[in-house]
C-alpha cells in the first residue's frame, strides 16, 4: 500500500508542477512575482485534508491526539507547507517545471545527511555514490547550455595570453553568467522537505492519521504565511490576490499538490521514508511527460536536462539500495 500511494503522490505532484507553470505563464511574469499560487495551495490542503479527517472519523473514529504528535506535524508544516512549497513554487517560476523537479531530487541527498548526522545512521559507499550522483545531476543543470570556455577568453588566444588573464575575475563573470536564483530556491526547498518528511514520520508514530497530520501541517504553514505578510509586501500581495482574483491553473495546481501531499503522508504511514522517496522520484518523469506531451509547455528539454533527471534517479536508487 505504501508503494501504491507513493506512486499516486508522484503523479499528482508532477501534475501540480506543470499546472503551476501554466498559471504563471497565463497571468504574466509581473503578476507572478506577486502571486505564484503557493498560498491558495496551502488553503486547499487544509480544506481537502480537513474534509478527509471528518469522513475518516465517521468510519474509524476520531484520532487519539497527543501534544508530541501535534508538535511534529506543526514543525513539518512549517518546513513543507510553507518553506518547502513557497520555494518550490518560486523555483518552478524561475526554472520551469522539469528543471525545478529535477533539482527536487536533492531531497534524498539531504535525507541521507540528516540520517547520518542527526540519527547516527551508517554511511556506506553506496550512500556516498548515490549522493554524489544526485549532486552531479544538480551541477549538470546549473551549467547546462554553457560551454567550457570562460567569459573573457577568445578562441584565438595563445597559451601565453591566456596565462596573463585575470582568472579570478573571469571565473566570477562566468559564474554570474550562469547564475539563476531558481538554483538557490530549489535546494532550499529540497532541504526543507527533507527535514519536513522526517517530522511527518515522527508525527505519524504518535498520531497515525495522515489526513490529520496534513491538515495540521498546512494550517501551521498558512499561519506562518499570514505572519510573513505582516512584514513582507510580496506575501501580503499573494494573500490579497488569493481572495480577490481567481486563477484556474493555480486552483487546479493547489488541488493536485494537496492530494499529492496527502498521498505522500499516507505512503509514509505504510512504508519507510527511503522507499517512499525512491518511488516519489518518478515525479520528474511524470512532469516531463505532462509538460512536453500533454500540456505542451514550451520548456527547452535539452539532453542535459534528461541526463540530469536520469542521473538523479540513479543516485536515489543507490541510496535506497
Amino acid at each position: 500500500m505504501g508503494e501504491f500511494f507513493a506512486m499516486l503522490s508522484a503523479v499528482f505532484f508532477g501534475s501540480a508542477n506543470v499546472l503551476i507553470n501554466k498559471g504563471i505563464v497565463n497571468q504574466g511574469s509581473a503578476s507572478a512575482v506577486r502571486d505564484n499560487g503557493a498560498f491558495i495551495s496551502i488553503l486547499l490542503t487544509i480544506a481537502i485534508s480537513g474534509l478527509m479527517v471528518i469522513v475518516w472519523a465517521f468510519y474509524r473514529g476520531w484520532p487519539a491526539l497527543n501534544t508530541t504528535g501535534i508538535f511534529w506535524f506543526g514543525l513539518a508544516g512549517i518546513l513543507t507547507a510553507f518553506i518547502g512549497r513557497v520555494f518550490l513554487y518560486s523555483s518552478i517560476q524561475h526554472l520551469g517545471p522539469v528543471r525545478a523537479t529535477t533539482i527536487k531530487r536533492l531531497n534524498p541527498f539531504f535525507a541521507v545527511l540528516i540520517g547520518v548526522l542527526l540519527l547516527g545512521e551508517p554511511l556506506t559507499w553506496m550512500l556516498v555514490a548515490g549522493m554524489m550522483l544526485i549532486f552531479f545531476s544538480f551541477i549538470i543543470l546549473m551549467f547546462e547550455g554553457h560551454g567550457p570556455s570562460f567569459a573573457g577568453t577568445d578562441a584565438g588566444d595563445t597559451p601565453a595570453v591566456v596565462a596573463e588573464k585575470d582568472w579570478t575575475k573571469i571565473l566570477k563573470e562566468y559564474l554570474r553568467s550562469v547564475a539563476n536564483v531558481g538554483y538557490l530556491y530549489g535546494p532550499i526547498s529540497a532541504l526543507a522537505y527533507a527535514f519536513g518528511y522526517l517530522g511527518r514520520k515522527l508525527g505519524l508514530t504518535e498520531i497515525p492519521d495522515p489526513f490529520f497530520g496534513s491538515m495540521i501541517g498546512a494550517a501551521v504553514g498558512a499561519c506562518v504565511f499570514l505572519l510573513m505578510g505582516v512584514f513582507e509586501p510580496r506575501y501580503r500581495a499573494a494573500v490579497r490576490s488569493t481572495f480577490t482574483q481567481f486563477h484556474w491553473w493555480f486552483f487546479l495546481a493547489g488541488v493536485a499538490s494537496s492530494v499529492g501531499q496527502i498521498f505522500y503522508f499516507t505512503a509514509l504511514n505504510y512504508s519507510t521514508i527511503s522507499r517512499v522517496a525512491l518511488i516519489s522520484s518518478m515525479e520528474v518523469f511524470f512532469t516531463i511527460f505532462l509538460a512536453v506531451w500533454v500540456f505542451k509547455v514550451r520548456e527547452n528539454l535539452t539532453p542535459q536536462v534528461i541526463a540530469a533527471a536520469v542521473v538523479g534517479i540513479a543516485g536515489t536508487a543507490l541510496i535506497v539500495w
